[in-house]
């Protein structure tokens, strides 16, 4: 019998439940923060901040500042040391590692069983929820999951912990059950060298009855490649006849969609977004017509938002979730079940309903260029790039941006370095057009783009084949969940990835 079929009644209680998202938001929040305020009482960091369980709202942001990775490093530290009570009740054993800040090469965000169970793993179940209810014929669960993980290892070898991708950490973790349902085996995903656990994947998947894909597009992508070279195919559909669904996050999919289409030609495949980070499962493509995704309510995580113009401010005015607008960008602000009070995370959204609230991932805090007052978001990248792929034929495998400040002739402008999967047919018109699209999209960008007096067109270089994932390799962060940086605001950066370019 089919095992779709008898988990499916299961999974659709909750899809209907999620419905509650479009008319209880508020509510759906509100019981939220009272449920972590209550577990903040019994924390050193809820003592000091007067946390309970009964605090309005209005209250909870008196009391508590608004925190970056700096301002929570010290607590986090003594955490993974094996203080108790410290910004959660109890011991936490597990670190996810993520990128670093300005005076640290990594972030250990603390990842809490509740967090695992309330956050990580429902959102996990809530993807095959929705994607069960938007396909009701699908047999997902009658094969495969194909799972890319990151690696992990000890804690300052303290027993029972440890820090590593957060991929890792949850494969490390998921019930027995589940681990029947995937590939591949553990012992190879959780692998440290990439380019050893991307041979023996692709060997141990290709005999595989896979129907379903998840992890970061441009890994597996990698993964995939090398699979159809072992197999001798040219596409997906002569090794996994019975795929049907990529469920994708990490890095925004735009540059990756025609890449895929190639690999996975058949119509029924379907792609859905995930919003999974580090610090919590966040959003959900609800809808595969819409690419804005669905904020979970409901999981161990409160949001606050801040207007992007205020991001970066002394004193910023976060909003909740209900006091946000359509068509603003908001820098995030969580606080979870993991211990992270009012924590800014990195990301910015910008919302296309309220009822419910749908919102699609813009860019990062730190990954934009002002260099000149054109206050270039990511969002505007992507977008920009798809219209020069569109026009030129062109196929776009990875990119980063920074700007030229003065050249020897004193001017200025934006280098871009891309790697192309397919090139363009005209070179230079994929630059015009790129430069184009992004002066229509940005205001500020077309005013300091106007007669080039303050910027001038941008230059174009063309990265070699593995450019991008040679600069990862040299930084000890090929594979797992490590991203190129698509925009920076200086040259360190890109003048790395350029001198490789040889």
């Amino acid at each position: 019998m089919s095992l779709t079929k008898i988990i499916r009644p299961f999974l659709m209680r909750r899809a209907r439940a999620i419905e509650r998202y479009a008319t209880d938001a508020e509510r759906l929040q509100q019981d939220v923060l009272h449920t972590l305020l209550h577990s903040g009482e019994r924390t050193s960091y809820g003592r000091q901040h007067g946390l309970a369980g009964q605090l309005s709202y209005e209250a909870f942001v008196e009391q508590v500042p608004i925190n970056t990775y700096e301002e929570l490093k010290g607590d986090i530290d003594r955490m993974r040391h094996g203080e108790v009570d410290v910004l959660w009740p109890g011991r936490v054993g597990w670190y996810a590692k993520s990128s670093g800040t300005t005076n640290d090469k990594s972030k250990f965000i603390p990842v809490s069983p509740q967090g695992l169970r309330d956050t990580h793993y429902r959102g996990g179940a809530d993807a095959l929820a929705l994607y069960l209810r938007n396909n009701p014929d699908s047999r997902v669960l009658d094969g495969r999951a194909l799972i890319l993980g990151g690696s992990h290892q000890p804690n300052y070898n303290l027993p029972h912990s440890l820090v590593g991708d957060l991929s890792a950490i949850l494969l490390e973790n998921m019930p027995w059950a589940a681990n029947l349902l995937r590939v591949p085996s553990k012992q190879i995903a959780l692998l440290a060298d990439f380019e050893e656990k991307r041979e023996r994947i692709a060997r141990e998947a290709v005999r595989c009855n896979v129907t379903n894909l998840s992890g970061v597009p441009s890994w597996m992508l990698s993964v995939l490649t090398r699979m159809l070279e072992l197999a001798g195919c040219e596409t997906l559909d002569g090794v996994w006849p019975n795929l049907e669904v990529f469920f994708h996050g990490g890095i925004a999919f735009t540059p990756y969609r025609e890449l895929y289409r190639r690999l996975i030609p058949h119509e029924g495949m379907h792609y859905m977004e995930t919003y999974n980070a580090s610090e919590g499962f966040f959003g959900l493509q609800d809808d595969p017509a819409d690419p804005a995704m669905l904020l979970m309510l409901d999981y161990g995580v409160f949001y606050e938002f801040v207007p992007l113009e205020e991001e970066g401010q002394e004193h910023p005015h976060a909003v909740p979730l209900w006091g946000v607008e359509t068509g603003r960008n908001y820098a995030i602000v969580i606080t979870t079940s993991c211990g992270l009070w009012r924590y800014e995370i990195g990301d910015t959204v910008r919302f296309t309903s309220k009822n419910p609230y749908k919102f699609v991932i813009s860019g990062r805090t730190k990954s934009f260029i002002n260099a000149f007052g054109e206050e270039l978001i990511v969002d505007n990248a992507e977008r920009g790039l798809a219209e020069a792929c569109r026009e030129t034929g062109a196929v776009v495998r990875e990119y980063t941006a920074a700007p030229v400040f003065m050249d020897g002739q004193g001017k200025c402008r934006h280098q871009w370095v891309v790697e192309f999967a397919t090139h363009p047919t005209d070179l230079a018109r994929f630059a015009a057009l790129l430069d184009g699209t992004l002066q229509r999209l940005n205001s500020d960008y077309e005013a300091k783009r106007y007669k080039d007096i303050t910027l001038q067109p941008l230059e174009l270089v063309v990265a070699r084949p593995g450019l991008f994932d040679d600069w990862l390799r040299s930084r000890g962060k090929l594979g797992g969940q490590h991203k190129v940086p698509r925009l920076a605001n200086d040259r360190t950066i890109i003048d790395q990835i350029l001198a490789l370019n040889a």
